[in-house]
């Protein structure tokens, strides 16, 4: 949620504004995404290369600032278990408990049925992994692939041990697609809910009427009611990472960190917490 910000000038903005860790955005960026102005899913400049050094950075850097690093968020696709093997290899050089890998996207080629039997081959190779490399992997709730809401997620994963693959709990995706009542889900998921991604999303209505589309919000001005999400968190025992991926562009980088972390802190202080 940092494109415009280096690594380093990104770990003392989060340091500064009272937050507690940072989930590094692992993934090459061709020259010519360099080549353009920043953004999330192109030349995002808090960005890190696949690769040892950048792991030793990703550490360094994180280390100097005192966070923790609860995850690397890798764009591993279904399929490439090499992939895997080398993310959780860099994991352990960043010391993240935690890597993101990609599951099945919804194909004109492949039914739902096979593309579930390939994401699940991939899974019991990944899972191999993560008891060697004792990193345990995460599939994200996420429009747009086989895994939008917390049941469909939850029938791919539980055949496997969670201590090996995990989910990625993620309210503002569910506005897209998949949307479940949140304890409901949290309580469906059990041991498998390992983090936790907060943004929020709405929807715009065309002039002229008809159908409604998705679009990025910010996190206090959207459908997604965080009192409520945060309710349910707190029912189910979850004591592990919030972590804030607001793509809004509501406000600047900085001001983002600062706004996003007090307004869900203000919410917790009202729960009790």
């Amino acid at each position: 949620m940092l494109p415009d910000l280096t690594p380093e000038e990104a770990v003392q903005a989060i340091k500064a504004s009272g937050y507690d860790g940072v989930e590094w955005r692992i993934a090459p960026i061709s020259p010519e995404q360099r080549a353009e102005a920043p953004s999330f899913w192109g030349n995002n400049l808090c960005t890190l290369a696949p690769t040892e050094a950048e792991a030793n950075r990703a550490r360094r850097l994180a280390e100097s600032a005192g966070l923790e690093i609860p995850n690397l968020g890798t764009y591993i696709v279904v399929g490439d278990v090499a992939a895997v093997e080398k993310a959780m290899r860099l994991a352990q050089i960043a010391r993240s408990p935690h890597i993101r890998v990609g599951v099945a996207k919804p194909s004109s080629s492949q039914t739902y049925a096979e593309l579930f039997a390939v994401s699940q081959t991939f899974l019991a190779q990944v899972e191999i992994l993560a008891r060697r490399y004792l990193i345990k992997a995460l599939i994200e709730i996420h429009h747009q692939t086989i895994c939008p809401s917390v049941s469909l997620t939850y029938r791919l994963v539980s055949r496997f041990d969670p201590d090996c693959i995990g989910v990625i709990h993620d309210a503002g995706n569910m506005v897209y697609e998949g949307f479940e009542d949140y304890r409901l889900g949290l309580e469906l998921l059990g041991p498998y809910l390992a983090h936790v991604h907060l943004k929020n999303a709405a929807f715009t209505r065309p002039q002229a009427g008809g159908v409604w589309t998705p679009c990025w919000a910010p996190l206090e001005d959207g459908v997604v009611d965080f009192r409520q999400l945060l309710l349910a968190l707190k029912a189910v025992g979850y004591n592990g990472w919030l972590v804030f991926e607001d793509f809004s562009r509501t406000r600047p980088s900085r001001e983002a960190l600062r706004h996003n972390l007090a307004f869900i802190k203000n919410l917790l202080k009202e729960m009790g917490d």
